[in-house]
């Protein structure tokens, strides 16, 4: 199977390749760049180094969410378009999920979060359950301040992995203490190269009715929908 994997729903840019079954490439970078202007420079060149035509793609893979707005609509609209025009499957995978497999050899609970600004994050915990992983609850929008306080309910280490890790560390050490594992080895970094490999045997999803995985609305969506109410 040949699959193509794309994730720009957060800072970090990924872009993957899958041959015969096999990772063959693999592209991240974690600079804040323009996702809409390097994407399909990245697809292109990972593509003619695996030495693949997008005719010769049985699938298509994408993170589509939570994170930034502008982030995920580049990557999703770049995965359905591939999809549809090559006529193949398109395999979505929540961002978080994808980033909580960096912790997959763990023992521990593990929380991805990416931060959504005024104090929130895009979180949620996850367990390893065999060869997958396990959701203890669903994906949230919320103050970090509230949901660390909810962790400690869990009485059980818990490793937390994000880009934004640094922005949250000093809360998360005095609400958590010793229950909060902070790696400092580079596992804060979704690899795209999972996501390729997951979507090998994950069940497909209509390219037309996949949408993103926002969590919440957009602010300015968020104004009008207020106004509408209150008039």
């Amino acid at each position: 199977m040949n699959v193509l994997a794309i994730d720009t729903s957060n800072q970090p840019l990924g872009v993957a390749v899958i041959k015969n079954s096999l990772v063959v490439a693999e592209y991240t970078k974690n600079i804040k760049k323009n996702h809409s202007v390097q994407l399909m420079p990245v697809i292109n060149q990972l593509m003619s180094e695996a030495g693949l035509q997008p005719s010769e793609l049985d699938r298509i893979a994408v993170a589509n969410g939570p994170g930034s707005f502008t982030g995920i609509r580049i990557g999703l609209t770049t995965a359905k378009t591939l999809a549809w025009s090559l006529n193949i499957p398109i395999v979505a995978m929540s961002s978080l999920e994808l980033l909580a497999y960096n912790g997959f050899y763990s023992n521990s609970l593990i929380c991805p979060f990416f931060d959504a600004r005024r104090g929130q994050v895009y979180t949620g915990l996850y367990q390893k359950e065999q060869r997958e992983l396990r959701s203890e609850n669903e994906e949230v929008n919320i103050l970090m301040e509230d949901w660390l306080e909810s962790l400690k309910e869990y009485h059980q280490p818990i490793m937390f992995l994000s880009h934004d890790l640094d922005a949250h560390r000093e809360t998360i050490v005095n609400t958590l203490g010793e229950q909060a594992i902070l790696p400092d080895l580079p596992v804060h970094l979704p690899q795209t190269g999972v996501l390729a490999k997951i979507a090998m045997t994950k069940e497909p999803v209509d390219v037309h009715s996949l949408t993103p995985n926002y969590l919440r609305l957009a602010e300015a969506e968020a104004k009008w929908i207020q106004k509408q109410q209150e008039s």
